[in-house]
């Protein structure tokens, strides 16, 4: 159907521009063209400006988003700059339309300072002006301890880069309390490793700081950018609060494209992340 329409407005656009001269011809063609253009592009706009889909290729934000996820980030939550577009790229801008800041807990897709053509998505753990420390794996706010409390055992995939990529290895579930009441779960495997223990964060203005919720294998705020981390991560590079997980496929696990219908992880399907 579609294929028979595209076919029969080809032959009529060749009839009628056989019938004038060349530049008359460029008219009538763009004529011809530019309305299903248009809307195409204000359709696209008016996605792109309320939401858009992301792709997880990582473990760090193990369990609340898995390896192969596919999840929508809501443009609207925080405002818009030209990080809100699909494809902006260049030094970070200073004017945010609308701005709201985000708030801890809340899970953002963001521009990775300094490799801006990078999408990474992470938790918002700390605002402007807020002391952020680990001691002995735990998470210490404004000189307090968070709360934690057992959540069992979780299952942790390993990434494609990973050795065994695709094994799933047991780790220990928390579920971690912010200042501000609202939970999550973690991932934690020990307690000594070399950022469970770090000096006091003081979070500079217009930045934020966050963390991977695999808190063993993210390099997050903690890790400075010359070393491949996040850093302070500027306000304005944030892109949008994700929402929901749409799809998701073990992908690491999976021959090929071909084989990820048998890869999809049903249960994960339209899951709203917290």
């Amino acid at each position: 159907m579609t294929r028979s329409w595209w076919f029969t407005a080809s032959v009529r656009l060749r009839k009628t521009l056989r019938r004038y001269r060349a530049g008359e011809r460029t008219r009538l063609a763009w004529d011809y063209v530019k309305e299903p253009l248009l809307i195409f592009g204000a359709i696209y706009m008016c996605a792109a400006a309320v939401a858009q889909p992301f792709y997880i290729p990582s473990g760090s934000m193990q369990p609340s988003l898995g390896i192969g996820d596919f999840l929508i980030a809501t443009k609207f939550s925080y405002g818009y700059n030209r990080y809100s577009l699909p494809f902006a790229f260049g030094k970070t801008p200073t004017q945010r339309i609308l701005a709201c800041q985000p708030q801890p807990g809340d899970v953002v897709v963001f521009r990775k300072p300094g490799h801006e053509s990078l999408t990474l998505v992470k938790r918002v753990i700390g605002l402007p002006g807020d002391r952020i420390q680990m001691k002995a794996g735990r998470l210490w706010i404004n000189g307090r301890e968070l709360a934690l409390r057992p959540d069992g055992v979780g299952k942790a995939e390993n990434g494609p880069t990973e050795d065994p990529p695709g094994d799933y290895l047991d780790v220990y579930s928390f579920i971690e309390t912010l200042p501000n009441g609202r939970q999550h779960p973690i991932y934690k495997k020990g307690w000594s490793g070399y950022y469970d223990d770090t000096p006091e964060y003081v979070v500079p203005p217009g930045h934020l700081f966050v963390m991977g919720d695999n808190r063993d294998d993210s390099a997050d705020s903690r890790v400075p950018a010359d070393l491949n981390g996040v850093g302070f991560l500027p306000a304005a590079n944030v892109m949008g609060r994700a929402r929901l997980v749409i799809a998701s496929v073990d992908f690491v696990n999976a021959d090929g494209v071909w084989d990820w219908p048998f890869h999809l992880r049903r249960e994960r399907t339209f899951q709203q992340i917290r």
